[in-house]
């Protein structure tokens, strides 16, 4: 064989191998070299509301596609979840991960995420460290995790120092005028309000305020149990000795604050249009300062007493800032707006199978849930957004704080987008060195946080942070109940639709209707309620209630 036909035969052969190395290269579904760096961009979609963007363009968002060549188109809600979810069943065709919030169980009934055991346990080390002590709670019943819920915490459960869930809130100057009393009964609390509404009768003042939209009208119904006692166990009130669960839709509890609305109603200090607002208008009135208290959740209303306390901050006048107080019915009632350490597992976020490349998403994934990215994607960068003492604690500045709290830079930096839709150490968690991984959870942080109003107030109630004015949550292994999963079209679920638009009919009658006529109004309900298959929905949450009791995962 002459060496030049040998040349060309080599050439070939050198070739053919490209070919093939090529080809396999572009299968889609795993890289050859497992480890590739090449620039790529997976869509996301989000059921909630926000502003669409490319994570790149965030700080965060392009230090993460610098460590694994991936970009996120990240597209949001508008409009109804139901529908948007809808459309993309009907199609089949889904982008890439999906964050469906309420609707995840309609997604996994359609066969829409794929499973993930496998690309975990060849791809996912630290998503083994940080979920595994939950995979009991994780798999459905064919023993496949098709989701990574958001909620797993890692290391010391560390309470937070201000409140982030639900409370009775009033405006500052209410109490102010009072002068600072101790409020724990919903007596208390109206008469507070009663009491300021009248002296300032020509001021166009609203007294009470309430959430109702479609997908918010649990910000209504969820207030009984709170009054009674309980934590957000969503529908039912789980019996502490017995571990029951009972739904409180026709309970007293719930008789008894409808009719304190329909009361404030009469006297004309219920707004008669919470139950046509839309979420924003809802927001907009309680940034107004013409409300003068409400129940809701912080983190729904946070827009709302967010934009107040940074109007406080530039005035120096806290008067229209909402406090939180922990309000129950009774003096001999203990309350529990407090979440104790929790686990959710009905929400997170899923692989679709319409994703082009799974193996590089779930690296991504797994990247993520490093200590590193952990402290990135909650502290930023340190120096910048945060700085570290010689003993090794985070802090941040006055100056690093209001940066931190502005929407548009929460929004450029990337906080806003990879806080919290994604793998992650849940809230509560703490970092190997004792640090919180959320920065609102560092007692440094909440006290550099306080003004000199806020001090004013901790000082005068003898408390150091505003969730110390309420209890101390009790442990509850199944805590949140409203995370368990109840299959769709199942009889549980079928009385939880009728349920809710049996409320959403007559609440707004019981609320508005004229005294006399309420208890015949309540009557009506109550026998229209126990037509329901209620028991089949309690006896699903007790046998659940129950499983998680025996084998909760991580304490």
């Amino acid at each position: 064989m002459t060496s030049k036909r040998f040349g060309i035969i080599t050439l070939v052969m050198v070739m053919m191998a490209s070919m093939i190395a090529a080809c396999s290269g572009s299968s889609g579904k795993e890289p050859a070299s497992g480890d590739s760096k090449e620039k790529v961009t997976f869509t996301y979609f989000n059921a909630t509301a926000g502003r669409d963007i490319n994570t790149k363009e965030t700080r965060i968002g392009k230090i993460l596609e610098d460590q694994t060549g991936v970009n996120w188109k990240l597209e949001h809600l508008v409009g109804d979840s139901n529908t948007k979810i809808g459309t993309f069943i009907a199609s089949n065709d889904y982008p890439d991960v999906i964050v469906p919030d309420g609707t995840i169980d309609k997604l996994l009934d359609a066969g829409a995420f794929i499973p993930l055991n496998d690309l975990i346990d060849k791809y996912g080390p630290n998503i083994k460290r940080v979920y595994g002590p939950y995979y009991n709670l994780m798999k459905a019943e064919d023993g496949n995790i098709y989701f990574l819920p958001l909620s797993a915490v890692v290391g010391d459960y560390l309470p937070a120092p201000n409140l982030e869930q639900g409370a009775f809130w009033v405006q500052r100057r209410v109490l102010k005028e009072a002068g600072y009393p101790k409020i724990k009964t919903l007596d208390e609390y109206l008469a507070l309000i009663r009491n300021y509404a009248k002296k300032h009768a020509d001021e166009g003042l609203t007294g009470y305020l309430a959430l109702t939209t479609q997908d918010r009208f649990y910000a209504l119904t969820n207030a009984p149990m709170h009054l009674a006692g309980y934590p957000n166990d969503g529908g039912t009130i789980i019996d502490m000795k017995t571990h029951r669960a009972t739904d409180y839709g026709d309970m007293e509890i719930t008789k008894r604050y409808l009719k304190e609305l329909n009361q404030l109603n009469v006297e004309g200090l219920f707004d008669k249009s919470s139950f046509v607002d839309n979420y924003d208008q809802y927001l907009a009135k309680l940034t107004s300062g013409k409300v003068l208290g409400f129940f809701d959740y912080r983190w729904q209303a946070g827009q709302a007493l967010n934009n107040l306390q940074e109007a406080s901050k530039q005035s120096g006048n806290d008067d229209m800032e909402y406090i939180g107080l922990p309000v129950v019915y009774d003096q001999n009632i203990k309350d529990q707006y407090i979440d104790p350490s929790s686990f959710v597992n009905n929400r997170g976020i899923g692989i679709t199978v319409s994703a082009k490349d799974p193996v590089r998403i779930i690296k991504f994934f797994d990247n993520l849930l490093t200590d590193e990215n952990q402290v990135l994607s909650n502290w930023g960068i340190k120096g910048e957004t945060y700085d570290v003492d010689k003993k090794g604690r985070f802090y941040r500045t006055e100056e690093q704080i209001k940066q931190t709290g502005q929407d548009a830079f929460r929004e450029s930096f990337g906080f806003k987008y990879f806080e919290y839709s994604w793998p992650r150490y849940g809230s509560g968690s703490t970092l190997p060195d004792g640090n919180s991984v959320g920065a609102g959870r560092q007692p440094e942080v909440a006290r550099m946080s306080y003004t000199e109003g806020d001090k004013k107030l901790l000082k005068v109630y003898g408390v150091e942070s505003f969730s110390q004015m309420f209890s101390a949550p009790d442990e509850r292994p199944w805590y949140p109940a409203w995370s368990i999963p109840i299959a769709q079209g199942s009889p549980a679920q079928l009385f939880q639709q009728k349920k809710g638009d049996l409320q959403r009919k007559y609440f707004p009658r019981l609320v508005l209707s004229a005294p006399e006529q309420f208890d015949a109004i309540w009557s009506e309900y109550t026998t229209e309620f126990n037509k329901l298959d209620v028991k089949a929905y309690e006896e699903l949450i007790t046998k659940e209630v129950a499983k998680k009791i025996e084998n909760p995962g991580k304490k």
